[in-house]
C-alpha cells in the first residue's frame, strides 16, 4: 500500500526533481512556496491528493529536513500560523523547543563569564527538547485531511532513492566541515571517506532518516519522543564532548501550545504574527505601526545613491527597526515563565509616542526601550546582542482557502552538529541570554527549566478589509528575520510589488542598534548618506529566505502569486 501511495504521489509531481523551476509562481487554486523544489513539490502533491494546507506543510517540512538539513528538521522546533477558512479562525501553534528540566541559570557561564558562541553551540550543551513534530501532529489532528502516514511518503522515497546535493548545501558542508567531522554520524553522512566534503551533485541517500520517518508515519510523534529514538537522542546529547542535560523524560513530557496570534492594523490591512516566546510578531507589528505614520508609498524601494527617496526609505525602515529591537531586547521572552507587557507594547498610544521619536533628518544616537503600560514590577535588564542563525520558511494556500505560514529551525548552521537516526539536533538554547542577570537585574530571556528560548521567527498572514487573507509570508535569517519580513510587508502593501519582486529587493533593516545594508546591491550605495545622518551602518551578505504568496480576489475569480527568495534555492509552485 505504501509503495502504491508513493507511485501516485510521484506521478502527481509537475516535473522531475532535477529539472529547474522558475522561482515565481502563478496559480488559481493552491500554492506552495518553500526553500527547496523537492519540498515545494512534496507539499503540492498533498494538495493535489485532496489535502489541506497543514498536510502540505508537514510533507514539505519532512522533505526540508532531508534536502536542507542545515536549517531545520525533526531535531528542531517550529512556529505555525494557521488560517481556517471554514471557521474564519486564526491559530498560532507553538512548537518551540524547551530547556531540559535540569537546566541551571548559569548554563552558558564559566567562572561568571559567558562562553563564546561556538563553544556553547557545538555539542550537547545547547540542545533543547525538539518540538516541531509534536506541534505538527497536534495541528494535523485539528486541521488535517489526509492520513498522517501519507504525508511522509515523498520524503521517505527521496531519502531511500537519494537526491542530488544542491550548490548551496555543498557550499555549507564545505564551510562547516571541521565541526561536522567531530560527530561520527555527521562525519559519515556529510563527508567522504577521506574527510573531504561531499561535492555538489553527489547523490546523497539517507536510509537512517527513511527508517525514522517510517516509524513516525506508523507511530506518530511518540516514535521520536519515546522509545529507542528518544533514548539515542538523550544519549547523544549527554555523551557529547560538550555534554548537555536532555533526558528521555524531557522528550516524553514535551507538549506544544496553541496560542493566540498577535494582530495589529496597518493602513487598511490587519497584520497577524506569532506571539511570545517569539519576538518576531511583536517586533514586526511595532515596526509597521511606526511606519504607518509615514508616507512610505512615495519612497523608492530599490536603493541607489542618486535618489533621496531611497535614503529616506532606508532611514525610516532602520529607525523603526532599531526602536522595535530596543523593546524586544528588554521585554520579550517566554510568557509562561516571565511577565511580558504584550498589551502595552502594542497599545496605539504607546506606539504613537515611539513614532514621534523618529527624526527624518537624523538617526537616534542610542535607541532605548520604552515604558509600556501593564508592565508588572521592575523592568528587566536589556539582553545584549548575541548571534542567531538558521531556519527555513514555507507559505501555503490550499484550494479551500486555508493558509499556513510555517517557520522552522534547528538554529545555527547544522544545529549542534550532532546527528541521530539521520537527522541533526538543534542548538536552540543559545537563543537564551547567556547572562541571566545584568547589574543585579534579571534578563527576561534568561535560561530556565522547561522554558522556551526567545525566537525571532515571524510567520505572518495579512488580512484585507474583507477579513480574508491576502498575503502569507515569512523568512529565514535569525534575528534578521524581523527586518526582512517588515521590509517585504512594506513592499507588498505600500509599494504594490508582486511577491517575487518584494522578496528579491536589496535588503535593508535594523539589527539591534545597527542599520544593515545588503552588500553588492543598490542598498549598499546608500551607506554614505545614511552614515551622514548618524546611522551606524554595516554592509553584509544577506541570507534571507523569504517565501510569500499574495492572494488576489476579483470578479474573474482568485489568483495566487508566489515568490521565493533568490538568495536560496526555493520555488513557488501551484495549480
Amino acid at each position: 500500500m505504501t509503495r502504491l501511495i508513493l507511485l501516485l504521489l510521484l506521478l502527481a509531481l509537475p516535473v522531475r526533481a532535477q529539472e529547474p523551476e522558475p522561482r515565481a509562481g502563478v496559480a488559481q487554486r493552491q500554492m506552495v512556496a518553500a526553500a527547496n523544489p523537492l519540498a515545494a513539490q512534496a507539499g503540492l502533491a498533498m494538495l493535489r491528493a485532496g489535502g489541506a494546507a497543514i498536510d502540505a506543510a508537514i510533507a514539505a517540512q519532512a522533505m526540508l529536513g532531508l534536502v536542507e538539513p542545515q536549517s531545520s528538521g525533526l531535531g528542531g522546533g517550529a512556529l505555525l500560523l494557521h488560517w481556517d477558512a471554514a471557521g474564519h479562525a486564526l491559530s498560532a501553534w507553538d512548537g518551540r523547543e524547551t530547556a531540559p528540566a535540569a537546566t541551571p541559570p548559569g548554563l552558558f557561564l564559566r567562572d561568571g563569564h559567558p562562553l563564546e558562541y561556538r563553544e556553547a553551540a557545538v555539542g550537547g550543551r545547547a540542545v533543547g527538547v525538539p518540538g516541531a513534530l509534536r506541534m505538527l501532529e497536534a495541528a494535523h489532528r485539528v486541521h488535517g485531511r489526509l492520513p498522517w502516514a501519507q504525508l511522509f511518503a515523498p520524503a521517505i522515497a527521496a531519502a531511500e532513492e537519494g537526491f542530488a546535493i544542491s550548490p548551496r548545501l555543498a557550499a555549507l558542508i564545505a564551510l562547516d566541515a571541521d565541526r561536522l567531522r567531530r560527530d561520527p554520524q555527521a562525519r559519515a553522512y556529510f563527508l567522504q571517506s577521506d574527510g573531504r566534503p561531499l561535492p555538489e551533485g553527489h547523490l546523497l541517500r539517507n536510509p537512517a532518516l527513511a527508517a525514522t520517518l517510517r516509524a513516525i508515519a506508523e507511530q506518530g510523534a511518540d516514535a521520536l519522543h519515546r522509545g529507542p529514538i528518544a533514548a539515542e537522542i538523550a544519549g547523544a546529547v549527554r555523551g557529547s564532548a560538550n555534554p548537555g542535560l536532555l533526558t528521555t523524560d524531557d522528550l516524553a513530557g514535551y507538549a506544544p501550545v496553541r496560542r493566540e496570534a498577535v494582530c495589529g492594523p496597518y493602513r487598511v490591512f490587519i497584520i497577524c504574527g506569532f506571539p511570545p516566546p517569539s519576538s518576531g510578531g511583536v517586533a514586526v507589528l511595532q515596526i509597521m505601526a511606526l511606519l504607518a505614520h509615514q508616507d512610505m508609498a512615495s519612497l523608492e524601494p530599490r536603493g541607489g545613491p542618486v535618489d533621496a527617496r531611497a535614503v529616506d526609505a532606508a532611514h525610516l525602515l532602520g529607525e523603526a527597526g532599531r526602536l522595535a529591537f530596543a523593546d524586544r531586547n528588554r521585554y520579550l521572552a517566554d510568557p509562561d515563565h516571565v511577565a511580558v507587557p504584550l498589551r502595552g507594547l502594542l497599545e496605539p498610544a504607546y506606539l504613537m509616542h515611539r513614532a514621534q521619536l523618529i527624526d527624518h533628518d537624523r538617526a537616534l544616537a542610542a535607541p532605548r526601550p520604552g515604558n509600556p503600560l501593564w508592565q508588572r514590577g521592575h523592568a528587566p535588564a536589556s539582553q545584549p546582542p548575541q548571534p542567531e542563525a538558521g531556519t527555513s520558511h514555507l507559505s501555503i494556500v490550499d484550494a479551500a482557502g486555508n493558509a499556513v505560514a510555517l517557520t522552522t529551525t534547528i538554529e545555527d548552521l547544522f544545529g549542534a552538529r550532532l546527528m541521530v537516526r539521520g537527522f541533526l539536533l538543534n542548538n536552540e538554547l543559545t537563543d537564551f541570554s547567556f547572562l541571566p542577570e545584568i547589574e543585579g537585574r534579571p534578563v527576561a530571556n534568561r535560561v530556565g527549566p522547561a522554558k522556551r528560548p526567545r525566537s525571532s521567527m515571524s510567520p505572518t498572514i495579512v488580512f484585507g478589509a474583507d477579513g480574508l487573507p491576502l498575503a502569507v509570508l515569512g523568512s529565514a535569517g535569525g534575528s534578521r528575520i524581523i527586518g526582512h519580513v517588515a521590509q517585504t510587508l512594506v513592499a507588498l502593501l505600500d509599494w504594490g510589488m508582486e511577491p517575487q519582486a518584494a522578496v528579491s529587493l536589496p535588503r535593508v533593516g535594523a539589527l539591534n542598534a545597527w542599520l544593515e545594508l545588503e552588500a553588492g546591491t543598490g542598498a549598499a550605495a546608500l551607506a554614505p548618506a545614511l552614515e551622514a545622518r548618524g546611522f551606524p551602518v554595516t554592509l553584509r551578505t544577506m541570507t534571507s529566505g523569504l517565501h510569500a504568496i499574495r492572494i488576489i480576489r476579483g470578479p474573474e475569480g482568485q489568483r495566487l502569486l508566489g515568490g521565493a527568495d533568490p538568495r536560496r534555492e526555493g520555488v513557488a509552485i501551484g495549480d
